[in-house]
């Protein structure tokens, strides 16, 4: 009895400083959330994670997933603490819609939004369409079933007054998108996702393609329903045959945390991704895009207490 007793004591201890070490956030180790382990959320998780783990000495393990849905997923589940997401999917499960009716969860926490995953209309010129409006009629392919794109494709739609009712809609992949694009099988789809992005690129190589710009008007009117798009050019010569730069919009590939993290470590995670951009950049090409200024725009749900003490104290958010 006085043997169990005292292995009872011991794991009650055992358990206080484990805890104990957790709330001062020294040596915790934290499990991040990305994506497919083919995708950039996986390999620039895989950077970002080897650079803070250096500057925080939080140890930091990174899982291949199911990208936005399944992280969020995830942190409400317990299984992971910090995760990428685009910002649109963490705002629909924030609030309980769209991807997430019925299923609201607000378990996390915004950490920083990290860089543009830009909506691209990628269209075939000989259709005659020049324009979002010019799509009424057409097959357009709108991302996959139930995925984030087509919820964007819906909502830019909707802005130029067009419904999937008003074309000829089909549930595609980008890499299936691309393949139907080039043998006339649709004559243009939506894809969101970090620009150049490869299935455009190996399209544009043997087939002309033109992206559609989303003007200013719409664009706002965009930005004032769905907080979470912020206005983004697609620069010239991003694709083969793309002279010019184009207008459009964008969602943000975004760090987010479990509310049960604490803020001392969240601080310290934030300070260390945006004031070692270089070494990040150096890891991977998306940390060219790390800044201040864009970490902190297009978020439509609270930040980390942890995250929102840096942001103030460098005066990002006043």
């Amino acid at each position: 009895m006085k043997g169990t007793r005292a292995l009872f004591i011991t794991a009650v201890l055992f358990l206080g400083l484990t805890l104990g070490a957790y709330a001062k956030g020294s040596s915790q180790q934290l499990r991040m959330a990305t994506g497919g382990n083919t995708g950039t959320y996986y390999a620039f998780g895989s950077a970002v994670g080897q650079v803070l783990t250096e500057k925080t000495k939080v140890p930091i393990t990174i899982q291949s997933t199911g990208a936005s849905k399944a992280n969020i997923q995830l942190i409400a589940a317990g299984e992971v603490e910090i995760a990428i997401v685009q910002n649109d999917v963490m705002d629909y499960a924030y609030r309980g819609v769209d991807l997430f009716t019925g299923e609201q969860t607000q378990d996390f926490a915004a950490m920083a939004a990290l860089y543009a995953e830009v909506c691209q209309v990628v269209v075939n010129p000989a259709t005659g369409i020049r324009t979002i409006a010019d799509l009424k009629g057409k097959n357009v392919s709108v991302g996959d079933a139930g995925s984030g794109v087509e919820f964007n494709a819906k909502q830019i739609l909707q802005a130029y007054g067009i419904t999937f009712n008003d074309i000829n809609k089909q549930n595609l992949s980008f890499g299936a998108s691309a393949d139907a694009l080039r043998d006339n099988k649709i004559d243009a789809f939506f894809c969101v996702a970090g620009a150049p992005t490869t299935a455009i690129v190996d399209l544009a190589i043997g087939k002309e393609i033109a992206v559609l710009e989303i003007d200013d008007a719409h664009a706002q009117t965009l930005m004032r329903d769905y907080p979470f798009y912020t206005q983004f050019p697609v620069p010239a010569n991003t694709y083969k045959g793309l002279t010019a730069p184009v207008n459009t919009l964008a969602v943000k590939a975004t760090f987010i945390v479990s509310k049960k993290v604490p803020a001392d470590t969240v601080y310290n995670l934030t300070k260390a991704l945006l004031e070692n951009k270089a070494q990040i950049q150096t890891a991977h090409a998306k940390g060219a895009e790390l800044s201040v200024e864009y970490a902190v725009s297009g978020i439509s749900v609270p930040f980390h207490p942890g995250a929102e003490r840096y942001f103030r104290e460098i005066g990002a958010i006043k």
